[in-house]
């Protein structure tokens, strides 16, 4: 068991950040007019694209760093939870239904989970040529790419709760919209709601573009980890829907599921209802 704290993290962002883009950079060669699109037990779609992108990544995290488990959603068969220690929680193509209607805003995303708590997370639009990175108590950036070229980072951080009369910004899934989400955005004062694919919204929320991303339907691990890691860096927090603390790889049995969760871009907003 080998367990990877903050100063560790930071030696790997790196190589992590460099094998992300790659594995975008396999996602964006794939023809999306012409690949196959299988679905899977729980009905998600699954691609060419997603296996490639979650081949790089493999083959990569064994040449970082072979002693740490991973969990990836194209490989939950190998996982043996509860994960002890550290391990790399990984959705190669989130968002694969915007990828596969064409549009910009899928996402691949790595996470490092330490002791059930994100602590390191990548959050990379390969068609954007944009990413998030973070290392909770270190900070997070905001990093734009030209395929393998990465340039300089940016620091960010979410904003302050909205002042009395100020408009709340809810970022809302495209594809994925439930009526507790819609109710809890509408309690918010004058909410402005930013419409956005994939774990993109996590990366709104830490570069502070918006304030709070509620989702009170269920979503897998691989799909908040990396997200819940860069706005907790950027200094903001990731809740359940009661305000208590996410855990992740803790139970196979629940199917690697989150029931609910809410980004708040100001811990100080967390049971703001």
């Amino acid at each position: 068991m080998r367990i990877i704290e903050a100063e560790a993290a930071s030696g790997l962002m790196e190589p992590l950040t460099a094998l992300v883009v790659k594995a975008g950079e396999a996602i964006l060669g794939v023809n999306r007019a012409a690949m196959r699109v299988d679905g899977k037990q729980d009905g998600s779609p699954v691609t060419e694209a997603d296996l490639a992108a979650d081949r790089i990544i493999a083959e990569g995290l064994a040449q970082l760093a072979s002693d740490v488990p991973t969990l990836s959603e194209e490989r939950t068969q190998l996982a043996a939870p509860p994960f002890q220690g550290s391990f790399f929680l990984i959705d190669p193509l989130d968002g694969t239904k915007e990828f596969v209607a064409g549009r910009d805003e899928f996402t691949v995303n790595l996470a490092l989970i330490t002791e059930g708590v994100p602590l390191l997370g990548i959050v990379s639009a390969p068609a954007l040529g944009l990413l998030w990175r973070g290392i909770v108590g270190r900070g997070a950036e905001r990093v734009r790419f030209d395929g393998a070229t990465i340039g300089a980072a940016e620091s960010i951080r979410t904003r302050k709760l909205p002042a009395q009369g100020e408009p709340w910004v809810a970022a809302v899934s495209r594809s994925h919209g439930d009526p507790r989400s819609e109710a809890f955005i509408d309690n918010r004062p004058n909410a402005v709601r930013k419409t956005c694919g994939s774990a993109v919204k996590f990366g709104r929320i830490a570069e502070g573009s918006a304030d709070i991303y509620p989702r009170f339907g269920p979503t897998s691990e691989w799909d908040v980890g990396a997200g819940c890691a860069v706005v907790t860096a950027a200094g903001g927090r990731v809740t359940d829907g009661k305000g208590g603390e996410l855990r992740f790889g803790q139970r196979r049995d629940t199917g690697f599921i989150i029931p609910d969760f809410i980004a708040w871009g100001d811990p100080q907003a967390v049971g703001c209802y």
